[in-house]
């Protein structure tokens, strides 16, 4: 942590959870067990990304395409999402809860828990920590397009007035900026239909370690990773050099 540049920490980090389930199977566990201990990684990470200063910190939950897993795996994520939100670590840690995604899929009581937590959490403001719930890119990007060409068909939007501002501000995740750093743990490299219209300038960040094992010490590697890059946004190295002078 020693080598961290508190002055560049990312206001912004989104990490793809992954690698609960074959952490469990590899230790002879049901996959249940590694979501569980997934749970404890997102208290543990919540809570070091407050000290760092993270501002806005978005965990992909569950996505669209999960609800093709079997089905008692499903209602034990069901149940796990509605344990862990008993977690003090909000008030603890003076964060406030949102959720992202087609939360009316989700069962009623989920959905109860979700907003009483959000509630209650409202007036947090250290950190906002956000849940990508039943959430894909594709559908979100969907509902955004569907949205505008409705208002279009209103009269409210000129055609020739639709343009990356305004996509953006039909997304759900209008609230906060784009992520500076993405994080995947599992050892796969890809983004899995997650924040694809937000990520588009993100830095990415690939690691092996399964999510129950991931650390302090291994989110300070991906902050140290990133504060690594130079940051272009399409312009040249000598441009952003002249930039910081």
């Amino acid at each position: 942590m020693n080598n961290l540049d508190f002055n560049r920490i990312p206001e912004h980090i989104a990490i793809i959870m992954d690698g609960n389930g074959r952490w469990a199977l590899e230790q002879g566990k049901p996959r249940s067990f590694g979501h569980q201990a997934g749970v404890d990684a997102v208290r543990r990470i919540t809570s070091e990304c407050t000290r760092l200063g993270v501002k806005f910190l978005t965990l992909y939950t569950f996505s669209t395409e999960n609800w093709n897993r079997p089905v008692d795996e499903i209602a034990s994520l069901m149940s796990l999402v509605l344990s862990s939100l008993e977690d003090e670590i909000f008030m603890k840690n003076n964060v406030r809860f949102r959720v992202i995604g087609e939360i009316e899929r989700l069962p009623k009581e989920v959905q109860e828990k979700l907003q009483e937590t959000m509630d209650h959490t409202a007036g947090n403001t250290t950190m906002q920590m956000i849940v990508a719930l039943s959430y894909s890119s594709r559908w979100e990007i969907t509902r955004a397009t569907r949205q505008i060409a409705q208002e279009v068909r209103e009269g409210k939007v000129k055609v020739e007035d639709i343009d990356e501002e305004m996509m953006s501000k039909h997304m759900v995740t209008n609230f906060m900026p784009d992520p500076d750093l993405l994080i995947r743990t599992g050892a796969e490299v890809r983004v899995s239909n997650y924040l694809l219209w937000q990520i588009a300038y993100s830095e990415l960040y690939f690691c092996d370690t399964y999510w129950p094992d991931f650390m302090e010490e291994d989110l300070h590697k991906a902050i140290q990773c990133y504060q690594s890059r130079q940051r272009r946004f399409g312009k040249t190295e000598a441009q952003v050099e002249d930039n910081n002078l």
